[in-house]
């Protein structure tokens, strides 16, 4: 076959691709609007104040963010990074765990998640 075939096949599955992964991400969105109007996001929330002024990994869904959790709200986590704060939105947050830590106690320098 002429490699010219292959690429608009390739194209295609590129598209395809990208289009499924919109769907699932549109989907998340539209069951966190659906908890957040029946109130049910009281979980995460009580899960979060454990983690507060500690430094931990937060993973939400387009993003990673990483600092101390100084605060935890009705709707949202405030975090500090290098004397920054950053407000982000809990209704968002997929998971929040401790920064890891090697053997020695130091912070990994590379998190593979």
């Amino acid at each position: 076959m002429n490699p010219s075939t292959y690429i608009p096949i390739i194209i295609l599955w590129i598209i395809i691709f990208v289009m499924l992964r919109k769907r699932k991400k549109a989907l998340i969105i539209r069951k966190i609007i659906k908890k957040r109007k029946t109130g049910d996001n009281t979980e995460m929330k009580e899960l979060a104040k454990r983690f507060i002024d500690k430094e931990c990994l937060i993973n939400s869904i387009d993003s990673q963010y990483e600092g101390v959790i100084k605060e935890v709200t009705d709707g949202a986590i405030l975090l500090e990074k290098a004397g920054k704060s950053e407000v982000i939105n809990l209704d968002f947050v997929i998971r929040i765990r401790e920064f890891p830590k090697n053997k020695k106690g130091k912070k990994k320098s590379v998190v593979l998640d």
